[in-house]
């Protein structure tokens, strides 16, 4: 079974102008000659972590990671309320990563995503598909309205006490109340506050549905105020926006990744992404294998997750 690549440092990073005032933070891992790979980063507002750089051979790949607009390292940032994020859009963020490749002179490049990272990765592939080399996606997300009203109510069905405090947090009295809206209105209160305890609540979601499994702890992240805010904004900022995409857009354009080899990876207890989604994916996508770890919900740590992203990104090196 793969295991992770040891913990790695970046041996080179920077701030890349992309206007509209923002800058993003990227950097580069690995192999300075090796076969490019990209890595896209979930939330939408998470930023990008260490433990990615741990996916691909270092010996093999040069490894380029970036933390999306307003997030992580990137400026400004979005848990100032200042921030505007009216620039920060799928379309734009397409332009970014475009933006880095020609920055750092690559020509076509393996991309990794997972979760709405995934999500990226197959708007980008099917924007660009011939910058793409290799898919490899794990816990596949759509991004449709039906997906994201699922995620913030109909999942609730399995998360009965969280789904009731989340409901609180939001001061949502009407049962159709959209709970997207009232935590996006409540993250842009004037009172600090009331801003905080938004992204709290958001948050406290966010963790409750990735498992379902009982000793499950949360990420860490989640204890620092500043990811918090930026998190909770950004992602609300996209769901209320249907994730910028034009109905069932990823489907409906996938005959654009004809020839892109890929790899699915999905836990058959994800409730929050059902595997529904991924399978018809799968279906329009004949180049893709769509595996299935069936212990795994929504998270990376969960055994054979790691070790079928780390098997997948082996299995595409190609000779020096």
């Amino acid at each position: 079974m793969a295991e992770p690549y040891p913990a790695i440092e970046p041996h080179d990073s920077g701030m890349l102008d992309v206007g509209d005032a923002n800058r993003l933070y990227w950097e580069v891992c690995g192999n300075p000659q090796g076969q490019p790979a990209l890595i896209l980063h979930g939330g939408p507002g998470s930023g990008c972590s260490s433990g990615a750089r741990r996916l691909f051979d270092p010996s093999v790949y040069r490894i380029v990671l970036f933390d999306q607009r307003n997030c992580g390292r990137s400026l400004p940032h979005a848990s100032d309320l200042e921030t505007d994020l009216h620039a920060n859009t799928t379309a734009n963020l397409l332009s970014d990563i475009e933006a880095l490749r020609r920055m750092l002179g690559i020509e076509r490049w393996v991309v990794f995503g997972s979760s709405w990272g995934s999500t990226l990765a197959l708007v980008y592939a099917e924007t660009y598909p011939t910058r793409v080399s290799v898919l490899v996606l794990s816990h596949v997300a759509l991004t449709r309205w039906d997906d994201i009203h699922w995620l913030y109510h109909g999942v609730g069905q399995f998360f009965p006490k969280a789904a009731a405090r989340f409901r609180a947090g939001a001061g949502a009295a009407h049962p159709d109340a959209d709970l997207v809206e009232a935590y996006a209105a409540l993250l842009e209160s004037a009172d600090p506050a009331t801003r905080e305890k938004a992204a709290q609540d958001w948050c406290d979601w966010e963790a409750a549905i990735v498992s379902t499994d009982p000793g499950h702890k949360p990420h860490p992240r989640y204890a620092d105020p500043h990811f918090r805010m930026a998190f909770a904004r950004i992602a609300t900022h996209y769901f209320r926006n249907g994730g910028f995409l034009e109905g069932n857009q990823i489907l409906r354009n996938a005959d654009r990744l004809k020839g892109i080899p890929g790899v699915l990876i999905h836990g058959r207890r994800d409730l929050g992404t059902p595997l529904a989604g991924v399978e018809a994916l799968a279906k329009v996508w004949p180049e893709s294998e769509l595996i299935v770890i069936d212990e795994a919900g929504h998270e990376t740590k969960t055994p054979g997750v790691v070790e079928g992203i780390v098997a997948s990104t082996d299995a595409f090196r190609t000779a020096l």
